[in-house]
């Protein structure tokens, strides 16, 4: 093979992962297999979309060796092929934040009132938690937030926050966190929580976020 064949050769390997990640829906799938495996009919549904156009989307990954499947009788359950896709989902999301005004500005619209959001570090945050000065829920899925979580993080669908109050004190700031930054979740638990006269912020951080950034996480037991 000659040089410029090979080179070329290279290259194309290397687009195919760019030709993967090139649809909006197909970035989002990634978001939400980063927080554990789902079915095709429960990311379909959490992409508005139907199960026919999200198994085209999941071949696509798949074609591209992002993702993997099982079959769990009449269901096909993916994930990701590995944790560094989480992490080019991450690095890719960060890379537009830095470039793109037009990504930056629709950031701001969602984060209108920054004094919202929490203002320590990663490793700060961590330190309060441990010590319990801040109370850290997680407002995803309960069965994510047991694939992975940040530690001493406490669970708390957005679903069930309103009949479970008495489990968290006034006296202390909660945090919330979902699946990231682009993740609506923890902006409802906010304002919710806010409106019971509770002091609480959001962190943009999801596991994915977290992981990437080298902080530790608990995660379940490996079967």
């Amino acid at each position: 093979m000659k040089k410029r064949e090979l080179k070329d050769l290279l290259y194309e390997q290397v687009a195919r992962i760019g030709k993967a990640v090139s649809s909006p829906k197909r970035l989002e799938l990634l978001e939400l297999l980063a927080q554990g495996e789902k079915t095709v009919e429960v990311l379909a549904a959490e992409l508005s979309i139907d199960v026919k156009l999200a198994s085209a989307h999941l071949k696509a990954l798949k074609a591209a060796r992002l993702v993997e499947h099982r079959r769990e009788g009449k269901y096909m359950v993916y994930r990701l092929s590995g944790e560094d896709v989480a992490q080019l989902w991450v690095t890719l999301r960060l890379v537009a934040e830095e470039h793109l005004v037009e990504l930056q500005l629709a950031l701001q619209k969602m984060v209108a009132a920054p004094e919202q959001l929490t203002q320590a570090s990663r490793k700060e945050l961590l330190a309060q938690a441990k010590r319990g000065e801040v109370i850290v829920i997680d407002v995803r899925p309960e069965e994510e937030f047991e694939v992975a979580h940040l530690p001493y993080a406490r669970s708390m669908p957005v679903a069930e926050i309103e009949r479970r109050l008495a489990e968290l004190p006034k006296g202390r700031e909660i945090v919330a966190y979902c699946r990231g930054p682009f993740c609506l979740l923890s902006d409802e638990a906010q304002k919710l929580l806010s409106r019971k006269g509770y002091r609480v912020r959001k962190m943009l951080d999801g596991v994915a976020e977290w992981q990437a950034a080298g902080m530790p996480l608990e995660r379940a037991p490996q079967a």
